[in-house]
């Protein structure tokens, strides 16, 4: 069994999480990416997968901007699991990342594999 999903641009971890003080939280563009994700799960008639995973992402940049490809994947596996996708993204064995052309806006083409 397998989940296809195309999501939007993922933001940065720098961008994904908040700070005040020493308590950490999800910051105003995570919230909105969290509700995002949720949606587009939804719309998909997504159901959680169980067991271990593998993760297939391919990344299309909103521009040519320099940007590491595995700064997005924290805000993406975390949003995936809040809304339902699998359990806990500790399920993931493996991971495969790849950065496609520059679309206007960005997005985030994703298969989740049941191992």
């Amino acid at each position: 069994m397998h989940i296809s999903l195309v999501l939007p641009w993922p933001p940065s971890v720098n961008h994904y999480w908040g700070q005040s003080g020493h308590r950490k939280f999800i910051g105003k563009k995570g919230v909105q990416f969290r509700k995002d994700v949720e949606e587009a799960v939804q719309l998909a008639g997504v159901y959680s997968l169980e067991g271990r995973l593998s993760v297939h992402v391919s990344l299309f940049p909103p521009d040519k901007r320099k940007r590491d490809i595995d700064n997005s994947m924290k805000s993406l596996l975390d949003a995936c699991e809040h809304a339902g996708c699998y359990e806990n993204d500790s399920q993931i064995d493996e991971l495969h990342i790849i950065r496609k052309e520059v679309i206007k806006g960005g997005l985030c083409e994703m298969i989740i594999f049941q191992l």
